[in-house]
């Protein structure tokens, strides 16, 4: 259930073109539906304005299955992060599509997307979080551009899309190795900056936290840095700050 859905719902029940009945029906699953191992959060896109996602990692395939079929059936709409062929396969949703790079199944995306996030990557490597953080705030409304491959190892890259920086509403900076390319794009502009560290890199980048202390200890003021590999909440993030001015 989304905050449109649930309006339109009261709007039909003051009209006269649903009776309390059907309205009821469409309602008692809020705030929260019970599985045997599982809650299922239906009112968090009310009450957040992101609604429940599934991680799969860490889940049976079965439990990944059984909950997000109640969520799609529930609201119309599904993202499943962290998840694999194998997943796709057994949801049975027609409209559901898997994106191997970034391990994102989706259905019913918000298809009126709104404002700018641009979403950046050091190098290619980061590429599988970079598109993990892209579709995030695809799925939720935002439209998002992606600059791929601008790291400080060719600095010079990074300078042809500076029209796009300005342009952006917030961008989301994706780096591993040594994490520099967030404080260098934050040097450049005035926009809200969201630094995601990756794993990618050699042995003293220690699975990403090289790139973690880096962005922590930024010398440009206002970066906002999530966890290591997290390119679904820097995708909620930026989403969230994109849609402020928007929305007021």
């Amino acid at each position: 259930m989304t905050a449109n859905n649930l309006k339109k719902l009261l709007r039909a029940l003051s009209e006269g073109r649903l009776d309390l009945n059907e309205a009821f029906e469409k309602l008692k699953h809020l705030p929260f539906e019970s599985l045997e191992n599982s809650h299922i959060d239906h009112h968090r896109d009310i009450r957040q304005g992101i609604p429940e996602v599934v991680f799969a990692e860490g889940k049976s395939t079965d439990d990944v299955v059984r909950i997000s079929r109640l969520i799609y059936k529930r609201s119309g709409r599904l993202l499943i992060t962290r998840a694999n062929e194998e997943i796709k396969k057994k949801l049975r949703i027609k409209k559901a599509r898997y994106y191997p790079d970034s391990r994102i199944i989706m259905a019913g995306e918000d298809t009126e997307k709104k404002g700018l996030v641009l979403v950046l990557t050091a190098g290619t490597s980061d590429r599988a979080v970079a598109e993990e953080a892209s579709l995030t705030a695809s799925f939720l409304g935002s439209q998002v551009e992606r600059v791929y491959d601008v790291g400080v190892a060719g600095i010079h890259r990074l300078f042809a899309y500076k029209d796009a920086i300005q342009r952006a509403r917030v961008i989301v900076v994706v780096a591993g190795m040594e994490g520099a390319l967030p404080s260098v794009v934050g040097g450049l502009t005035d926009k809200i900056i969201i630094a995601v560290p990756t794993s990618t890199g050699y042995g003293t980048s220690l699975g990403g936290l090289t790139a973690l202390f880096s962005m922590l200890n930024s010398c440009v003021p206002g970066i906002a840095v999530v966890n290591i590999d997290n390119g679904f909440g820097a995708g909620c993030l930026a989403h969230k700050i994109n849609m402020l001015s928007i929305n007021q």
